[in-house]
């Protein structure tokens, strides 16, 4: 590489384990309580990064395997997942919001 990569670009071409694996060092590193707060404002800023990171890998493959198995295996074939998603609908539906207290069963 020329030119240096944003710690967000460097995290972002992690796989999923790695980036998880550097979020838990960080929280390690974070709950000790031994660190000056300038770097524990660093380290919060690169684990919140991390997280949105691993989030967004999370929901990537989620999407994926809803549409391996949408079709039940009848086909028996794997779907490129960014072909088969429209390019103004790859951003996933809002979570649901968390149920009200009526509706838990507890």
């Amino acid at each position: 590489m020329s030119e240096k990569q944003s710690p967000a670009e460097e995290f972002r071409s992690l796989p999923f384990e790695q980036a998880l694996e550097q979020l838990e060092s960080l929280v390690t590193k974070m709950e000790t309580g031994n660190l000056p707060l300038e770097e524990l404002i660093r380290n919060f800023e690169a684990g919140s990064e991390l997280a949105k990171i691993c989030r967004g890998k999370l929901d990537a493959l989620e999407r994926k395997i809803e549409l391996l198995t949408r079709d039940d295996g009848k086909d028996g074939e794997w779907t490129d997942f960014e072909s088969a998603v429209p390019s103004g609908n790859r951003n996933a539906p809002p979570p649901e919001p968390p149920a009200t207290q009526e509706e838990m069963p507890f």
